[in-house]
Order: structure tokens, then C-alpha cells, then sequence
């Protein structure tokens, strides 16, 4: 072969990303546990992300953005929004989407160390607007709760940043205090108070959906951190108590409580269960195959926040209980790909990208489990959305950063594998 051949084979394999495996210079290859083994084989393409991932996020985004159409296209019929066109939602979906993939496509540049050292900042931004979406003026008001920033082409959740800066934070201080996770007052204890005042701050909005997300998002990366069991139980049954107090000391809360457990109760039926009785309603008219798509009943003004908070309805109501088993396993397939990409991190002794990726994981995963329990009446309205699926900017920009980090975590441990450098 001569040199001129061999430069143009080189070249050939570069730009198709195949990465050659010979002699003693073969690359560590990852094989079911955490070992490493050296491979011999044939040159094989190399991608550079988790395509199934991506695709499967995007299907989910395409599928929840024909949904919010379906749910909110006879939304101008109601005297509230006799000012919106029916594509008003649409649009501004379509928007959010994409400013989010622009967003998320900045994301994946970042390295993942870059995000360790940014994580302390971006926690401490979320914690000023959480503070401003409280000051008059600053915060938008919608049905008495404060939560919103307006922005003009959107409206900013400043709750949804802090699920990511608690998750950033969480996993940076892990690995900072990897050393002493065992001592309670020294390691997680401070992460406990920092927790507890982004908690009081969305309490104040008052969101404790939003609360309850990262409080679990907390949890989990203390346990996958490696924090003593005693001490994991322990900030558990704390919390139980403290969510239990918050139920029982708020009058509204328990008749949210009793209104799950009776829905269909004269006293609750037009009140607090009126959204979870039709809910209901719609999921039960869907039977196994739905009525099809646009054929809901239940989003012409009978059930409220059929866009956002009960898009799961809908799309029982229009594609049955297949439709609904499709969702589910989508998002089961979504949150265990993660996890297994931060596993995966995690044995490269990569720990704060494995711990950042599993939180995004226990994030969706906790998320969608909430939204769904509610929208079958497992649970207790909560008012949070279907991530990727509902309308909704802010939840849809910050979604897509995460799986953008995920992405950049995958990618990088596919560097590593095949012998490159960070």
C-alpha cells in the first residue's frame, strides 16, 4: 500500500468517525459492567451522541406539540381568550421550541467541567429569581399564584432554572465533599439548608409541585452519591413530615387532598375535583383506542389547563389507553437511558457528570411519574406539566438544556472509550 493510499484511508476514517483498533494500541471498550476490556476488532463508525436518545426526545416534542394544537385550537371560543386565533398556543409553542434548540445546541458545547465550575453561579441566579419573581412589578401573577417573569416573548419560570441549578449544585457539592459524606453536619447538612431556602422561596409563590421535584432531585443524588443510608432515611422521614405539615396546616391543600379521594362528591365535583373528575372523564371516553385525534370532547371548555397540566388526558381521550401506554413507555425508555449514560460516566470515575446526568433522569422520571399520576387520579392535583410534551416555555427551554448536558455527558464518555482526550 503506499503512503498516498494510506493518508487517503486515514482521511476516509475521520470524516466518517471510524477510529482504528489494532495491535497493542486498542481502544478500551466498555463491556456490561464496570470493567474495561481492549478490543482488536474491525474499525467500526464511531457516533459522536445517543442518537436513540435524541430521537426520542424529538418524537416526544413533535408528539406534545400536535397535542397542545389538538387541545387548545377551540380555546377562542371562551369569552377569556376571545382575543387568541386558534393558533395562537401553537405558535408560541413552536417558538419555545425553538428557542430551546438553539439553547440546548449551546448547551452541548459546554463542556461538562465548565459546567462544575459554573454550577455554584447558576444556582445562586436562580435563587435571585426566585426572589424577584416575588417583588411586585417584577413577577406576574396568574390564578393567585406568583411565578412568572414576563419577557415578552415568554413568560420565565424562574422555578424550573432552580430544578437545574439544585441539580447542578447538588452534584458539584457531592464531589467536593466526597470525602466527609459520611459526617452529617459537615456534608449534608449545608446542602440541606440550601435546599430548604429555594423550598421556602417557592413556597411563598406558593409552588410546592415545583418544590417537591427538587427536593426528590436532591435526594436522589445524595443517595447515588454515596451518603450514609442511616442519614438518607433519616432527611426522608424529615421530609415526609415537612410536606405532611405543609397539608395539614393549609387549608386549601386538604381540601385539594379530600377532593382526590372523593372527586365525584357533590361538595367537590364543581370545586377542587372538577379538574381530576374530568380528567377522568375524558381518559374513560378514550376506551382502548381513542376517539381520535381532534375528536376530544373534554377540551371544549370542560376541562381546564387541558394544554398544559392535562395534555395526558387528551391524549388518552383521543388515542385511548394505547396512546397513554406509548407515553408511559416512552418516558420509562427516556429515564432509564439516562440513568444508564451517568452509570456509564460514573465508571469512568467521571462523577460529577454521571451524577449530573442520573439527576436529570430522577428529574424527568419524577416528573412525568407526578403528571401522569394525576392525570389518572393515582394522585393529588399537583400542577406540574409533562416534560417535553406541555405547553409551556420555560419547562420546554430548560427540558431540552438538561438532555443537551446528557447528551454532552454521553458524548464525552464516547471520547474517552476511543481513546481521546476532554
Amino acid at each position: 500500500m503506499t503512503a498516498k493510499t494510506a493518508s487517503m484511508g486515514r482521511l476516509w476514517s475521520r470524516l466518517w468517525g471510524e477510529v482504528p483498533a489494532e495491535g497493542p494500541d486498542a481502544l478500551p471498550v466498555r463491556v456490561h459492567g464496570t470493567e474495561f476490556t481492549r478490543t482488536g476488532a474491525a474499525p467500526v463508525r464511531v457516533k459522536g451522541f445517543d442518537q436513540p436518545l435524541a430521537w426520542v426526545t424529538l418524537g416526544l416534542l413533535m408528539w406534545g406539540l400536535i397535542m397542545v394544537y389538538s387541545a387548545s385550537i377551540a380555546m377562542p371560543d371562551n369569552p377569556r381568550f376571545a382575543n387568541y386565533t386558534q393558533t395562537h398556543f401553537l405558535v408560541r409553542h413552536v417558538a419555545s421550541i425553538g428557542i430551546a434548540f438553539v439553547a440546548a445546541l449551546l448547551a452541548f458545547q459546554v463542556p461538562i467541567n465548565t459546567w462544575e465550575k459554573m454550577a455554584p453561579w447558576i444556582f445562586v441566579v436562580s435563587l435571585i429569581l426566585l426572589i424577584a419573581v416575588l417583588i411586585p412589578f417584577i413577577g406576574k401573577g396568574v390564578n393567585g399564584a406568583r411565578r412568572w417573569i414576563s419577557l415578552g416573548i415568554m413568560n420565565f419560570q424562574p422555578s424550573e432554572l432552580a430544578k437545574l441549578g439544585v441539580l447542578l449544585y447538588a452534584s458539584n457539592y457531592m464531589v467536593r465533599k466526597m470525602e466527609v459524606k459520611e459526617k452529617f453536619f459537615t456534608s449534608v447538612a449545608p446542602m440541606g439548608i440550601a435546599v430548604a431556602v429555594v423550598g421556602l422561596l417557592l413556597l411563598a409563590e406558593p409552588d410546592m409541585g415545583a418544590f417537591m421535584v427538587i427536593a426528590v432531585i436532591a435526594m436522589g443524588i445524595l443517595f447515588l452519591g454515596g451518603v450514609n443510608a442511616r442519614m438518607f432515611f433519616l432527611i426522608a422521614a424529615v421530609l415526609v413530615v415537612a410536606f405532611g405539615l405543609m397539608i395539614a396546616l393549609s387549608e386549601w391543600r386538604r381540601e385539594r387532598i379530600f377532593a382526590y379521594l372523593d372527586p365525584w362528591s357533590e361538595k367537590h365535583a364543581l370545586g377542587k375535583g372538577y379538574q381530576l373528575s374530568h380528567s377522568l372523564i375524558a381518559i374513560g371516553r378514550g376506551e382502548i383506542f381513542g376517539v381520535g385525534l381532534g375528536g376530544s370532547v373534554e377540551k371544549l371548555h370542560w376541562l381546564p389547563e387541558a394544554h398544559t397540566d392535562f395534555l395526558l388526558a387528551v391524549i388518552g381521550e383521543e388515542f385511548g389507553f394505547i396512546g397513554v401506554l406509548v407515553v408511559i413507555g416512552l418516558f420509562m425508555w427516556l429515564t432509564r437511558r439516562i440513568m444508564y449514560i451517568g452509570r456509564q460516566a460514573i465508571a469512568m470515575d467521571r462523577i460529577f457528570a454521571g451524577l449530573l446526568a442520573q439527576g436529570v433522569g430522577i428529574w424527568v422520571g419524577f416528573q412525568s411519574f407526578i403528571n401522569m399520576g394525576v392525570n389518572l387520579g393515582a394522585l393529588p392535583t399537583k400542577g406540574l406539566t409533562l416534560p417535553l410534551m406541555s405547553y409551556g416555555g420555560s419547562a420546554i427551554l430548560l427540558n431540552l438544556v438538561a438532555i443537551a448536558m446528557v447528551l454532552r455527558v454521553d458524548y464525552e464518555n464516547r471520547q474517552l472509550m476511543h481513546g481521546g482526550r476532554l
